[in-house]
């Protein structure tokens, strides 16, 4: 089962939450956010469920109310009975995650109904100034940021298996700007800082702050775009073995894999499916939907490497916020243009060669409901910087997400890097 749609199971580093706007207005804006996803659906896209490991519309907009509800509400006010009995049995995330589609019941609007409850609740809660609740709260907000780009990730791939192609919203109209020229930036060796260093909220696995040493690199100032791997495409980047790690080639050939998820021919081009309907993808956008195995055999061919979590983290961290993301309402990479300098935020999660693992000195017993760094630690692989289904306050420098290697339906793409003598 893949790690995205389990619980968030994280902590705040801190009891004290330190944010931009006030807890209460964060959560309203939260909650909002994921309400406005809908707008474009019917109670039977938000219904259906199309592959095990992902959940529906529906499900998510109840587990992120069950979340509020269990870890808020029945923690903290005495004799809370919860809006209905068996809710838990359903929406928790490790129960029976390859049957959430058979879930006719509740329906759609009973399931807004208890997000209406569990807000008023929460909002009576924060009102009465009860600074128990506020680590809790928080976790919340970040966990159902986290599930908003889940939910539009899992949408699409819902929406692929239809051979009516459904639109999820208007495309942008947007002028393509010229390509950006592919730069690298040198980085020296030397002792650095790698974790999350603020007073606000971070996921456990974020911490303790500890010191690393890095030998000498570059490392590409964008990620790699649609025109650069489809060259990769047509000088048979598929078809040669010498470039492929030896699972990735057992699993290319087994399911088939000769571009990335969604895309497919039409003649001479391509045509990428997305939430925007079947279109040429923007030549000049970075590449998207690569699983890891993709990602390692494209660096190969481009006589590069993946960076690894430390090596990007510490680049991103000289680097502005800049890229495009959920708030920006495209749902899909953008071409460069205004952030092309860096562009090392937003737009698609990139991948790195570093396994998902603790970090030294790592220890469980954080605020909140468990380890993030404990339950999911096989076979994953970190991935870093955010999508354009990603909420901007929702990321920065210090955030690993990780997913396993063979995953293609998340927003992920490629940045390279290389040794420096």
């Amino acid at each position: 089962m893949s790690v995205p749609h389990n619980d968030v199971m994280a902590a705040t580093n801190t009891v004290a939450v330190v944010a931009e706007r006030p807890l209460q207005e964060r959560f309203n804006a939260a909650r909002a956010q994921t309400e406005r996803l809908l707008e474009n659906l019917s109670a039977e896209d938000c219904a259906l469920q199309s592959r095990p490991g992902s959940a529906t519309v529906k499900w998510h907009l109840a587990h992120t109310t069950w979340f509020f509800e269990t870890h808020v509400l029945q923690a903290l006010i005495p004799g809370y009975q919860p809006f209905h009995p068996q809710f838990g049995r359903v929406f928790d995330a490790c129960n029976v995650p390859a049957q959430r589609g058979v879930l006719s019941r509740p329906s759609l609007a009973e399931v807004l109904v208890y997000r209406r409850h569990v807000n008023g609740r929460i909002a009576a809660l924060l009102d009465a100034g009860a600074p128990a609740a506020w680590p809790m709260v928080e976790c919340g907000v970040q966990h159902e940021q986290r599930h908003q780009e889940l939910l539009l990730a899992d949408l699409q791939h819902l929406f692929s298996c239809n051979p009516l192609q459904p639109v999820y919203a208007p495309a942008p109209c947007a002028v393509e700007p010229a390509p950006v020229l592919y730069q690298w930036m040198a980085q020296p060796d030397g002792v650095h800082r790698l974790g999350y260093a603020g007073s606000g909220f971070c996921f456990d696995h974020e911490l303790p702050r500890h010191r690393i040493f890095l030998e000498a690199y570059e490392i590409a100032l964008r990620p790699v775009t649609n025109a650069e791997y489809a060259d990769f495409i047509a000088d048979g980047g598929y078809s040669r073995q010498e470039l492929w790690l030896a699972e990735g080639w057992e699993l290319k050939n087994a399911h088939g894999w000769q571009a990335p998820l969604y895309w497919q021919r039409e003649g001479a081009a391509w045509l990428a499916f997305g939430l925007h309907g079947l279109r040429a993808p923007a030549a000049t956008a970075p590449v998207c939907h690569v699983s890891y195995f993709e990602a390692d055999a494209y660096a190969r061919w481009a006589g590069a490497r993946l960076p690894s979590e430390a090596e990007w983290e510490c680049f991103a961290a000289q680097q502005p916020l800049a890229g495009h993301f959920l708030e920006d309402g495209v749902f899909e990479s953008q071409p460069a243009g205004a952030v092309a300098a860096t562009q090392i935020y937003g737009d698609v999660w990139e991948w790195t060669h570093s396994p998902s693992q603790p970090y030294p000195g790592y220890r469980a017993g954080h605020v909140g409901t468990g380890g993030y760094s404990e339950k999911f630690k096989s076979n994953q692989y970190v991935l870093r910087g955010g999508s354009c289904v990603t909420p901007r306050s929702h990321i920065r420098a210090s955030y690993r997400h990780f997913i396993t290697l063979a995953e293609r339906w998340q927003f992920s793409g490629i940045r390279l890097a290389r040794d420096l003598d």
